[in-house]
């Protein structure tokens, strides 16, 4: 995920505070701009209408001596907040979150729960840090940053993020209930592992090895990919989805290696534990909790009153309206039953539901999986061996020397108890931590998958921040170009063992459009479920497992029945961060397209001029996603180029 910031979201005003500013003359209009703004957010606590002009005459910064000497200060002081507060938070989640924390107690499950940055705001408001940053560096919204920002220089783009940090006043207590409940949610998901090998046909057949357990999603889907010369196994992963989606999966078999499940009659057999109840709506009790902590901040907004708004137009900068259309272009489009067929005709039967996650077009499709874990848990034991390998991996992909070692001496892995994830450094003084999920013989091929996806986040964290002119500037326009980033080097993961270069040809034309298809669907759920919740805020968690059922199977039906079969089918609705990301699922697809896009770019750069074209597009920093696009490859973000390969 992108950098953390102090805050985020967008300009309040609980009351009329012009009389503020009644009769003051303002310089200019960024002065008149950022006195409103200020005024928008003081309060009586703050001081009277006399204190807050007194403040202005005080603080407002006349001269471009003056100015930029405050803001070279403010960024500064961010940096080290930033940095300050994140390495304490990683601190108190290692228990809960590494393997090498030994077991969590119930202290460190609290701990997790606690946000280092909740009173921050509090204090810089209190102290009148913030008010001095909103007077300098005023808010601009997403309209007024994408038609003034081809003429801005990089500095006026670092002070407009720098307007970006203190847009809302969201009291503490209101902040930490919110990071308390996103951690409960991280929680619940983090554990929930199915143990296969307990796992039972109707006739009493087990299909999965001993002690394989598998997280839901991440693990089941990607168990699902590699089965297909197992159908049997494949339609058993989509009975267990099924059932955890509808809330029809036993309690007993959540985390537990003990009691015998058999998937389609729904059978529990135990030995040690009485065999109760299905799980009682707490998938969606967990996503209801977040709505409700997300309502909290939603008062302190009234510019961005929900959720939704702040998460499309406050941080992936794009509209939630234009998002919703690029992905319909994509799913409507007459490309899906073209590739749709060549996925029939290569596996020689009717598709499935489950064909959605179709991984044969991938240049690995043709090998070994067996063979790849093997040469994987040899190279990669455990996280230190994956860590020493980093820098040769970079300069594999075209980075010099130099500079592969010095990316590579900001990033330790280390050993995650999920599936895996990328942790950013937010501050020049700390790594990028790449978290990932080994077993004790080593990584195997899906796990060493993973960790390339994982190391791609972790170099665009490095560059982005450790080689930003502005540290304002530092990331990227959304999480979705982070998440190119992780499927440009994932995308090269058999290069990265030596199997010789990944380049685009049909073959991953096809995997990118499949790919697309897929996640766009599962992230109109996500977005539609959000919109009933707004829609429904007093609903109990049986309402919303209803909706969210009913709407996955309008989208299925709308978008992938015609091609997948099987009318109100529930499968988009079973990804993870639907409980514990609201409204992450979007960057995926928004990655993907710019992916695609980039990838075209690249298409005749190799070696030296592929990382080097690579590390100046990462460079160019948090611009929203029109301006970082046209920078990049001179066009906008669209699907049309994807859907004019496919013939």
């Amino acid at each position: 995920m992108g950098a953390v910031i102090i805050m985020t979201s967008c300009t309040t005003s609980t009351k009329d505070q012009s009389t503020l500013y009644e009769g003051m003359t303002f310089a200019d209009e960024r002065m008149e701009r950022g006195v409103k703004q200020a005024a928008a957010l003081w309060t009586e606590q703050d001081g009277s209408p006399e204190e807050f002009r007194a403040f202005v005459t005080e603080h407002y910064a006349r001269t471009d001596e003056e100015r930029n000497a405050l803001f070279e200060s403010l960024s500064r002081v961010m940096e080290r907040m930033n940095e300050s507060a994140d390495m304490l938070t990683v601190e108190l989640l290692k228990p809960t979150q590494l393997t090498n924390a030994g077991e969590p107690t119930d202290i460190d499950w609290i701990m997790s729960g606690y946000d280092a940055r909740a009173h921050l705001s509090d204090d810089l408001f209190a102290n009148k840090i913030a008010f001095i940053t909103i007077l300098n560096f005023p808010f601009y919204s997403l309209e007024e940053k994408n038609t003034l920002g081809p003429q801005w220089t990089r500095r006026q783009w670092a002070e407009a993020r720098l307007g970006d940090v203190f847009t809302s006043r969201v009291p503490a207590h209101v902040q930490a209930r919110l990071s308390e409940t996103m951690a409960a949610a991280e929680n619940y998901i983090a554990g929930y592992n199915i143990h296969m090998d307990r796992l039972r046909t109707q006739d009493g057949r087990q299909l999965f090895p001993d002690g394989m357990k598998l997280l839901s999603h991440w693990n089941l889907r990607d168990e699902l990919k590699v089965d297909y010369d197992n159908q049997e196994k494949q339609e058993m992963i989509y009975e267990v989805m099924r059932r955890i989606v509808r809330q029809e999966i036993p309690q007993e078999v959540i985390n537990n290696p003990e009691p015998v499940w058999y998937p389609y009659s729904n059978r529990v057999e135990s030995q040690k534990s009485k065999v109760e109840s299905n799980e009682p709506d707490t998938r969606y009790q967990k996503i209801l909790d977040v709505f409700h902590a997300m309502q909290g901040v939603d008062a302190y907004s009234p510019n961005m009153p929900t959720a939704i708004i702040r998460n499309f137009e406050g941080d992936i900068e794009i509209p939630a309206s234009e998002v919703d259309s690029l992905f319909r272009q994509l799913l409507s489009s007459p490309q899906v039953q073209t590739v749709a067929a060549e996925i029939k005709t290569r596996l020689g039967r009717e598709l499935r539901p489950y064909d959605i996650w179709y991984d044969g077009f991938k240049a690995r499709s043709g090998m070994n999986e067996e063979l790849l874990s093997a040469e994987t848990r040899k190279r990669y034991p455990d996280p230190i061996s994956y860590q020493k390998k980093i820098a040769s991996m970079l300069i594999t992909l075209g980075f010099q020397k130099e500079n592969a070692e010095d990316i590579a001496g900001h990033i330790v892995v280390e050993p995650a108890r999920g599936s895996g994830h990328a942790w950013p450094c937010v501050g020049r003084n700390e790594p990028a931590r790449l978290r990932t999920r080994i077993a004790p013989e080593g990584m195997d091929y899906k796990g060493y998958n993973i960790a390339v996806h994982e190391m791609g986040h972790n170099v665009e964290e490095v560059i982005s921040l450790y080689r930003m002119d502005e540290y304002m500037l530092r990331g990227i326009p959304n999480t979705g170009f982070t998440e190119t980033s992780a499927f440009l080097f994932q995308a090269r993961d058999l290069q990265l063992l030596g199997y010789g270069p990944q380049t685009m040809n049909r073959e991953t034309i096809l995997d990118q459009f499949w790919g697309m298809y897929e996640i766009m669907g599962v992230s109109l759920v996500d977005m539609q479920m959000w919109q009933w919740l707004y829609a429904h805020p007093k609903a109990t968690a049986k309402e919303l497992k209803e909706a969210v059922l009913t709407i996955a199977a309008n989208v299925w039906n709308q978008y992938y029945e015609p091609v997948l079969g099987e009318h109100d089918c529930v499968l988009l609705a079973i990804y993870s961060h639907m409980v514990n990301s609201p409204m992450y699922l979007p960057n995926y697809p928004i990655g993907h397209i710019v992916q695609f896009q980039l990838e075209q770019a690249l298409s005749a750069k190799h070696g030296h001029e592929w990382a080097d074209t690579y590390e100046r597009w990462y460079r160019l920093g948090r611009l929203t996603p029109q301006q970082w696009m046209q920078q990049a490859v001179n066009g906008s973000l669209s699907v049309q180029p994807v859907l004019q390969q496919i013939q």
